[in-house]
């Protein structure tokens, strides 16, 4: 495992630590096996066929058309689905905002299956759970298609919450999330450990008082953009079970 950190936080402080609540894209899954070839349908769909708007859709949410590398922190590495249409609309999308959100959060559900797991989750999940540790998924995506997932990889005997944009607990980087799984499992926020890959996920963990905000490396933040806002940086969700042993 390998671990950067400021300053390791201290035995007593990992001990407090009773539940992690996991970003779900570039966390637990691929980003960029994942994701890229959603993205590019999602913004052909949205440029209504035009390959040049499409293009031009993928540049603006942080996306190379040519390469297929995401920016960090982007639209499509951060946003939320209503945030990537409205700025779609506004770059020359010929949709209403409404219908434009159900045809993307339709196509990101429909991802489901083609998602590519950063490891072998299921056992991950099995490890942490047997730790005593609660543990939920807070992602910017909607909550069918984090379900979706939760069931395709075998997760849902381990997961005590749920929550997507659209879940009725706010949206990154608002505190609201980390607040809910708390009040599912009865933690108090400097129990809870925010993992995740981008600066979104640190924001939402500082915001709420979380006791840990974790960084990991699989997704599409980089070191030197996370370093600022998180208290440790792993290369991926595999150094957990050693961190918390």
């Amino acid at each position: 495992m390998s671990v950067s950190t400021v300053a390791m936080p201290t035995p007593e402080r990992l001990a407090a630590i009773g539940g992690i609540l996991f970003d779900k894209d570039g966390t637990l899954l691929d980003f960029n096996e994942s994701w890229e070839p959603v993205n590019r349908a999602v913004a052909l769909m949205a440029a209504g066929g035009d390959p040049v708007l499409a293009a031009d859709l993928l540049r603006l949410c942080g996306m190379d058309p040519a390469t297929g590398m995401i920016a960090p922190d982007s639209l499509f590495a951060a946003a939320n689905t209503r945030e990537i249409a409205e700025a779609m609309i506004a770059a020359g999308a010929r949709f209403e905002l409404e219908i434009l959100v159900a045809r993307i959060d339709a196509e990101f559900a429909g991802a489901a299956d083609q998602s590519v797991p950063v490891a072998a989750l299921a056992p991950l999940f099995a490890s942490l759970s047997a730790r005593g540790l609660k543990l939920g998924i807070a992602s910017s995506d909607n909550e069918r298609s984090i379900r979706a997932i939760a069931a395709r990889f075998g997760l849902d005997p381990y997961l005590d919450f749920v929550a997507g944009y659209d879940s009725g607990h706010g949206v990154k980087p608002e505190a609201g999330m980390v607040l809910a799984f708390c009040d599912a499992t009865g933690l108090e926020p400097h129990q809870v450990a925010v993992v995740g890959d981008n600066n979104h996920d640190m924001h939402m963990g500082r915001n709420a008082g979380a006791g840990l905000t974790i960084a990991v490396l699989s997704g599409t933040g980089l070191r030197e953009t996370l370093a600022a806002h998180s208290d440790l940086i792993l290369d991926d969700v595999t150094g957990l079970p050693v961190l918390f042993g």
